[in-house]
């Protein structure tokens, strides 16, 4: 499931539309959780089984990040400094990948695995404007997705280190449309 697709699931969009804030800070518990800390890991039941879908499915999504990121990096359509930011964006999203996929494991779950191959518009990538619009097309989807998942999590830890991420892609939506020229926060609140 991509980005898009994630963001426009149905369960999600109706508990986006209920959100009403979250901090995006950590607590320890989250920090425990997502460092390795076994016990607070054991969730069990329906409620273990729903959370591992949705580490999935933002899973699934990071690593379409990453190769996009990947296929921005190798367009030559980018130049220094945007290639740096745009591979360092990409290094974020490998983190957070990294995290899903073992925490996914410690709640007893299979994440999945990149795909061989990613429908991408690479046809319409023809300058490097057209590939800062499409990464911050995939960053604005993140941000949607991460904000209907966060209130939807069984486990309130993994609530608040899904809303960790969600800052982070936020940050890198308002960096690439600030390089476009856009105005960095076109809005009060996110849809």
């Amino acid at each position: 499931m991509s980005f898009l697709e994630f963001a426009n699931d149905p369960v999600i969009r109706l508990s986006r539309r209920t959100f009403i804030g979250s901090g995006l800070t950590l607590s320890g518990a989250a920090v425990a959780l997502l460092s390795g800390n076994e016990a607070l890991a054991a969730t069990g039941g329906k409620a273990g089984e729903d959370d591992v879908r949705i580490l999935n499915t933002a899973l699934g999504a990071e690593l379409e990040a990453i190769a996009a990121y990947q296929v921005g990096a190798e367009s030559g359509l980018l130049q220094k400094p945007v290639l740096d930011l745009a591979v360092t964006f990409q290094g974020h999203h490998k983190e957070h990948a990294d995290v899903l996929r073992k925490t996914v494991e410690k709640l007893g779950g299979k994440p999945v695995a990149a795909k061989a191959k990613y429908a991408f518009p690479t046809e319409k990538l023809k300058t490097q404007t057209d590939v800062l619009r499409f990464a911050a097309s995939l960053e604005k989807g993140a941000v949607s997705a991460y904000l209907g998942a966060v209130p939807i999590f069984h486990d309130r830890d993994l609530a608040k280190a899904a809303a960790s991420i969600l800052g982070d892609e936020a940050m890198h939506w308002a960096v690439l449309r600030n390089a476009l020229g856009e105005p960095p926060v076109p809005i009060a609140f996110v849809a």
